[in-house]
Order: structure tokens, then sequence, then C-alpha cells
């Protein structure tokens, strides 16, 4: 696995938990919600960028 995908997931799993933890919140704000799921969801389409076989541009 390489460093950047690491890193990735990392960021994703630390996102989860701050979600987690904001979703829990009795007032929890739903701007801050949907903040952290949008950055998630940006980092979960990068991890499957890279990880997709890249296709060779034909001339």
């Amino acid at each position: 696995m390489s460093d950047r995908i690491f890193r990735l997931l990392e960021r994703h799993q630390k996102l989860d938990d701050a979600l987690r933890r904001a979703q829990r919140r009795r007032w929890a704000d739903p701007f801050e919600v949907a903040r952290l799921k949008k950055l998630k969801l940006a980092i979960k389409d990068r991890l499957a960028r890279l990880a997709a076989p890249r296709r060779r541009l034909s001339a």
C-alpha cells in the first residue's frame, strides 16, 4: 500500500470518527454534519480513482 493511499485512508477514518461524534451531539449542527460527509465522500472518490486501473489514451 502506498503512503498516499495510507494517508487518505487514515484521514477518511478520522473524518468518520468526527462525523459520528457530531451526529451524537444533542444539538447536532446539520451544516457541520453535511461538511464532514462531503469531505469523507471526496476522499472516498480519490481512493477509488487511485485504485482504478489506469486507461491508456490511444493516439
